[in-house]
Parts: structure tokens; C-alpha cells; sequence
């Protein structure tokens, strides 16, 4: 019987390396579904009344199983915030596509982010890390990544539609977020609905950019205003 030659490799069954990756899949599906579970929880109960055990219960998983994963219920509920402001960001970003007009655009972004307690959330995620440190730097790329797509997404509106931007992208993208965190934390205090929260929103917003017919009309008067003038002073 012929031997096997010394660099023919293993079955893939036993390969260490497929193995490996079959370990961090699981590992992988298995925090999906951790953070899945916790989110309406937290959501419903806050921090402090929602229990690991119950979390566990809800994937018929292990609670040690969250510790490995998470290391403390605290990180968890801030890794499930910063998620949550995320989706909520390409929630927002899918809404605003079909708008054709800035004023379109801008409620349909401020409707789908007042709808919504993810900001609320992300919020008292915020609020955990001025206590626990060793948190802010996953909520410090949760920002950078807000901005940075949210400038994304608006620069590529600006550019599809032919609108002209009254700031940079960037800028603007932070101003929204700005002002959103501010005025739903603000009336989630007060009591205020969503269509209240909304309709103050923009308000502060106000125009965030001008279609290439606001551009010509202001040319127009600016022209009769200039001519006007020169009337006069001849």
C-alpha cells in the first residue's frame, strides 16, 4: 500500500485552519444573536432591569456565554446601542433617496430618526461611558462612522439631484446628528411625540441645501435688485 506523501495535506475535516474558521462563524452567529436578544430588552427594561440570565434564556444560551463575549452586561448594552444608531443611520440614509427636493430630503431624515428610540438608546449609552471608560472607544468609532457616512450619503445626494449644499458634507452630517440627539433627548424628558420632536427638528435644521431652480431665482432678483440700483444712481 502506497504511503501518503509527507506534503500531502489532511482531509479538510481535520484541518485545524477549518476548523478554526468554523469556530469563529459560530462565535460570530452566536454574538449576532446575543446582541439581538438584548436590544428590546434593554429597550424595554433599561440597563439595571435586565438580567444576563434572561438575555441567555432568550438564544437558549449559556450566561457565561455572554461574559466570553461581551466580558460585562455593560459592554453589551453599549456594543447593542452603537448598533442599533447604525441601523438607524442606514434607516434614515434608505428614506432620504427618493426625496428630489432639499426640504424633502431633510423630513425625510428627520422623520425616520424621531420615529425611532434608538437615539434615546445610544444616548444612555453615552451617559455609561462617562463612568466606565474603558466603553468610549467603541462609541468613538460609532461617531466617526455616523458622520463619516452620513457625509457620505449626503455628498451623493447633493451630487445626484444638482442641489447646491449651503455647508460641507461634512458639517452638515454633524449638525444633523447635532441637533437630533439634542432635541430628542430633550423631549423625550418633556413627553413630547414624535411628530412634535419632528416638527422641531426642523425647524433648527432649517434649508441644509438650494435646487438649481432656488439658484437661478435668487440670481434673477439679485440681477433686478443690481440693475435697480443702477437705475437709480444714474
Amino acid at each position: 500500500m502506497a504511503k501518503r506523501p509527507v506534503h500531502e495535506p489532511l482531509e479538510a475535516a481535520g484541518d485545524p485552519k477549518h476548523a478554526a474558521r468554523a469556530t469563529r462563524s459560530a462565535g460570530r452567529k452566536m454574538r449576532s444573536l446575543l446582541l439581538d436578544a438584548a436590544s428590546p430588552l434593554f429597550r424595554e427594561r433599561g440597563l439595571s432591569g435586565t438580567a444576563i440570565t434572561d438575555i441567555a434564556a432568550a438564544v437558549d444560551a449559556f450566561p457565561s456565554q455572554i461574559t466570553y463575549y461581551f466580558r460585562t452586561k455593560e459592554a453589551l448594552f453599549v456594543e447593542c446601542a452603537c448598533r442599533e444608531l447604525l441601523y438607524l443611520a442606514r434607516a434614515t440614509e434608505q428614506a432620504a433617496l427618493k426625496a428630489h427636493t432639499p426640504r424633502d430630503y431633510t423630513r425625510a431624515l428627520a422623520e425616520t430618526v424621531t420615529a425611532s428610540d434608538s437615539v434615546a438608546f445610544f444616548a444612555e449609552a453615552l451617559a455609561l461611558t462617562r463612568r466606565r471608560q474603558d466603553l468610549a472607544p467603541l462609541v468613538e468609532r460609532t461617531i466617526e462612522r455616523l458622520h463619516s457616512e452620513g457625509a457620505r450619503a449626503y455628498a451623493g445626494q447633493v451630487a445626484r439631484n444638482g442641489w447646491r449644499s449651503l455647508r460641507a458634507p461634512d458639517e452638515s452630517s454633524r449638525r444633523f446628528w447635532a441637533v437630533a440627539i439634542g432635541i430628542i433627548l430633550e423631549g423625550y424628558a418633556m413627553g413630547r411625540s414624535p411628530e412634535a420632536l419632528c416638527a422641531e427638528m426642523l425647524r433648527v435644521l432649517g434649508e441644509q441645501a438650494k435646487t438649481a431652480g432656488d439658484i437661478a431665482r435668487l440670481r434673477l432678483v439679485d440681477e433686478r435688485g443690481a440693475s435697480g440700483n443702477s437705475n437709480e444712481e444714474g
